[in-house]
């Protein structure tokens, strides 16, 4: 299966907690960093996803928020540091590429949010994801 969603890293499920309809998902991705998904029980099953489940973390680049540095009291719990690759502008939107460590990021932004931030390469940044925008998939 082909997909267009350009970041996908891989990683192997730590634990899975699950709800009455959604399930918390930590995954422990190449890099070493955790990061959280929440997938509904049925995909729980579906895709067998236990400790040491191999896993793909999926997340479209317009659900990647960015920030100059980490978050603090705020609800987004995955937040992924690195730093700018290239930066690619058009009239309205920017797409960001991101190195972080054991992968690689894309973010869309609007322009104007990325030369508020002044994003440049080299620039470090924190990439913010809700767990609700990340998938996940199996080999």
């Amino acid at each position: 299966m082909n997909l267009s969603i350009r970041n996908r890293l891989p990683g192997t499920v730590t634990t899975v907690t699950p709800g009455e309809v959604m399930a918390a998902v930590r995954v422990r991705l190449t890099g070493g960093q955790d990061v959280t998904a929440a997938v509904t029980t049925e995909a729980v099953d579906e895709l067998n996803l236990a400790p040491g489940a191999s896993v793909q973390a999926l997340v479209k680049s317009t659900e990647v928020a960015l920030a100059t540095a980490a978050v603090e009291n705020v609800s987004i719990r995955n937040q992924l540091p690195g730093t700018v690759d290239r930066v690619t502008t058009g009239e309205a939107m920017a797409s960001v590429r991101i190195t972080v460590v054991g992968g690689t990021l894309t973010s869309v932004i609007t322009r104007i949010a990325a030369e508020d931030l002044g994003l440049a390469p080299g620039s470090p940044v924190v990439a913010l994801i809700k767990s609700t925008e990340i998938s996940l998939a199996t080999p």
